[in-house]
């Protein structure tokens, strides 16, 4: 998710899109798109799902919600906080837009590993008010060579009980098993699957889950791209998928929405 940030790169894509005409990638739901896409094929591509959503922090600006829904866009993760001392300044903005126009939204914590779990799981509580019909709250745990203050890399054991600190406390909090995000190389470096029975939110660009994720591929919604274009938000970015049809999302919504 962090590297959004990189507006080199997002201007590049753009251009290279305008040059070409933004020809549909194959195995993109219809409605949205993708500027630097992944060739899917057969029957683990994307558009083989019947829901499909975005997840945006500040990079993406104001979200017109309105047109997102109308264009398919059937959920939404906003950046909520990072670390202990950081709030995303358009969270609470799109949040608030993105409930107006029926699109069930949910909150999500980049951590940060030179802050301890209780610290940052305070400081998300203080920033996302538990609301009818959100989402559950997101843990996002990747490693981030890009931070200018925090490089450290924790041994899997002190990466997890820390995540369950985490965890346990927003549980607590708002009354739901929070969602726990992460990539390829965090998810197998750590054995995240050893924290049990949690929803998985897994990244995965370039291969479906099952292929990418070996035997441990159990998720609730992947992330196919950081790249991807989508009704009502200017410029890149991220698409997601929900692991059922949409029937099942219906169940999943009551059985998990606040």
């Amino acid at each position: 998710m962090a590297w959004l940030g990189r507006k080199a790169l997002v201007a590049a894509l753009l251009v290279v899109l305008a040059g070409c005409g933004g020809g549909h990638p194959t195995g993109i739901p219809k409605g949205f798109d993708d500027v630097d896409p992944t060739e899917w094929h057969g029957r683990n591509k994307p558009s083989n799902y019947d829901i499909h959503g975005i997840d945006a922090s500040r990079f993406q600006g104001a979200i017109d919600f309105d047109e997102a829904a109308r264009g398919g866009v059937g959920f939404a993760f906003l950046k909520a906080t990072e670390g202990g001392d950081f709030a995303d300044p358009m969270f609470q903005t799109n949040r608030e837009a993105a409930r107006r126009a029926g699109v069930p939204v949910g909150a999500y914590h980049f951590y940060y590993y030179c802050r301890t779990a209780q610290e940052q799981a305070q400081w998300f509580i203080d920033h996302v008010p538990a609301e009818p019909g959100d989402l559950p709250p997101v843990l996002d745990m990747e490693w981030n060579g890009y931070s200018p203050s925090c490089r450290l890399r924790p041994p899997p054991e002190t990466v997890r009980s820390e995540a369950k600190i985490f965890l346990d406390m927003l549980t607590a909090h708002y009354g739901r098993k929070p969602i726990i995000y992460t990539s390829i190389d965090f998810w197998e470096e750590n054995e995240m699957w050893k924290l049990g029975d949690y929803h998985f939110w897994l990244r995965a660009v370039a291969g479906h889950p099952a292929d990418v994720y070996g035997g441990h591929h159990r998720w609730t919604f992947w992330q196919y791209t950081g790249t991807g274009r989508a009704p009502g938000v200017d410029g890149p970015v991220d698409l997601n998928t929900f692991n059922g049809s949409s029937r099942q999302w219906r169940k999943w919504l009551e059985a998990h929405a606040q």
